[in-house]
């Protein structure tokens, strides 16, 4: 499917499908509410996929999109470059934090190089699909071309449909990149009209100065231009100060809901990434669930401005699709829920 398809494919949630959820709910052998945001997640599943009960959401996969940017020659993280595509190379081996949490909950993993500057080796996880070898200076100019970033998208939405048409029916994102989260916080300020004080968290070890040099980096970049106008698109702002891997993973959740597929969002590349998609249709918003809330400040600013509430908060700050993974068994869970729980009818338990 093409950009402009998927568009035109995303629809509001199935209205009819979350009323006959909410009803089922009413009747479950327990009290009303008494399993809190399970109840509103299982009816948000039947609004995703129109249908109630809805599909026990498996199997799962996780897409790790891999790209860099040029702004890391600016000295916003301790890590060099290289260390990119040398875990590419570790989460297809397995070895990564994402492939141990994804094993937990019987997760596959698909690594996706949309931009990483070095040349990981190949490996049957891995797909190529480099709109070029990394980003360039957002803080000089902007990161990518509008061709870059449109190629970028569509290898996201090709992505998720590759993954539905292989039978996956929870799709959750997962990044890797370093110096994404400077990226991440000039999307989400671009976007929010926040200030870089308050979207701009430390990544992946930034001491103070480095922090303070961040900060001023964001603010430079989206001081170049008003972005947060309502006339600016999605497109745009990610071509601007965005990243590859934002770029495609925006593409992933819109092909994804053009599929009627829920997605799980992980950390701060993601929601800075689900914060662009949803400007370039908000009713995306609807088939995305967050995760898990990153110790990264973009992160709750991007799902407040989402009206997203995460299902978990354990502090994390690493990426890959970690948190996101987390989660899965809570998502799992609230449809279950609705298929097995007895009725009080069914049951024979009087209602109080």
């Amino acid at each position: 499917m093409d950009l402009d398809t998927v568009l035109t494919a995303i629809a509001p949630l199935d209205a009819a499908a979350m009323r006959s959820a909410d009803d089922r709910q009413a009747r479950l052998t327990k009290p009303p509410g008494s399993m809190g945001r399970l109840e509103a997640l299982g009816t948000q599943l039947a609004g995703i996929t129109a249908v109630c009960p809805p599909p026990i959401p498996t199997p799962v996969a996780v897409a790790v999109f891999a790209g860099d940017h040029g702004v890391h020659a600016q000295g916003v993280t301790p890590w060099p470059q290289e260390v990119t595509a040398q875990m590419v190379a570790n989460v297809c081996a397995g070895g990564a934090v994402v492939n141990a949490l994804a094993r937990q909950v019987g997760a596959d993993v698909t690594v996706v190089d949309v931009g990483v500057a070095g040349d990981p080796p190949p490996h049957p996880s891995l797909t190529t699909a480099k709109s070029a070898a990394g980003t360039a200076d957002l803080s000089v100019g902007p990161a990518m071309t509008r061709e870059q970033c449109e190629g970028a998208l569509q290898t996201g939405v090709d992505t998720a449909a590759r993954l539905v048409d292989q039978g996956y029916r929870l799709l959750v994102t997962g990044d890797l990149g370093l110096a994404n989260t400077t990226a991440s916080a000039a999307v989400i300020a671009a976007l929010t009209g926040r200030a870089a004080f308050a979207v701009t968290g430390r990544g992946a070890g930034a001491d103070d100065a480095m922090l303070e040099r961040k900060r001023g980096i964001v603010d430079g970049a989206v001081g170049r231009f008003s972005v947060a106008a309502p006339d600016r698109d999605g497109v745009e702002v990610l071509a601007e100060v965005g990243g590859f891997e934002h770029a495609a993973l925006a593409g992933f959740v819109l092909g994804a809901a053009a599929l009627r597929t829920p997605v799980v969002l992980d950390g701060v590349i993601a929601c800075a990434a689900a914060l662009a998609a949803a400007r370039i249709r908000p009713e995306v918003v609807g088939y995305l669930i967050a995760g898990h809330r990153s110790q990264e400040p973009g992160a709750t600013v991007a799902l407040a401005a989402m009206g997203l509430e995460p299902l978990v908060d354990l502090g994390l700050r690493l990426g890959e699709g970690s948190g996101a993974l987390l989660a899965v068994p809570i998502v799992q869970a609230a449809a279950r829920m609705l298929h097995e729980v007895a009725s009080f009818d069914a049951a024979g338990v009087s209602e109080g």
